[in-house]
């Protein structure tokens, strides 16, 4: 079931029930494993919960380096990063997706690298730089295409590039 029922088109951030997601919150309670803590983040982000949202990132983060796989550890540290994008740390949230973008890359994972390019798109977006997250989110569309991604993973990213574009062209007007 996705919580997602679709994304604002000012600010690219999804769109949730806040019901749903507390609901959910309570069935995941207080687990423990490496994909109960990511989705506790991702519920707690979306909620504004940001404090205990980067609280249990950093948490997922630790796991996922003790006992997970190359590719938990990149998700969790891309999951940690969206906190520090919403907590309007956009510096340090950008270079640690850039890192994850690159090691994804590095390994041949596109589809980790391009979960990490919307997020660095989605970052680059908030701090005003369009053209940065225009670029980012091109190159998602690019890689989701290449590897057959899903119709709304695609119409997602094109929505954001859309919105990139506007808010570009906005700010050429403005200058």
């Amino acid at each position: 079931m996705s919580f997602i029922h679709g994304y604002d088109p000012e600010t690219l951030r999804e769109i949730v029930d806040p019901a749903e997601c507390r609901e959910r919150l309570a069935e995941i309670g207080v687990q423990r494993s490496l994909p109960a803590l990511l989705e506790r983040v991702w519920l707690l982000k979306v909620l504004g919960e940001l404090d205990e949202a980067l609280s249990i990132a950093e948490q997922a983060v630790r796991v996922a380096r003790m006992a997970g796989t190359r590719k938990d550890l990149l998700r969790a540290r891309v999951l940690h990063a969206t906190v520090q994008q919403f907590r309007g740390a956009y510096s340090a949230a950008e270079h640690e997706l850039s890192t994850c973008v690159e090691e994804a890359e590095g390994q041949g994972w596109a589809g980790i690298a391009a979960f990490a390019l919307q997020h660095r798109g989605k970052t680059r977006f908030d701090a005003g730089d369009s053209e940065g997250a225009r670029r980012d989110f091109k190159r998602v569309l690019f890689l989701r295409q290449e590897m057959n991604a899903p119709d709304d993973q695609l119409e997602a990213t094109m929505a954001a590039v859309e919105a990139a574009e506007l808010r570009r062209s906005r700010s050429a007007v403005a200058s």
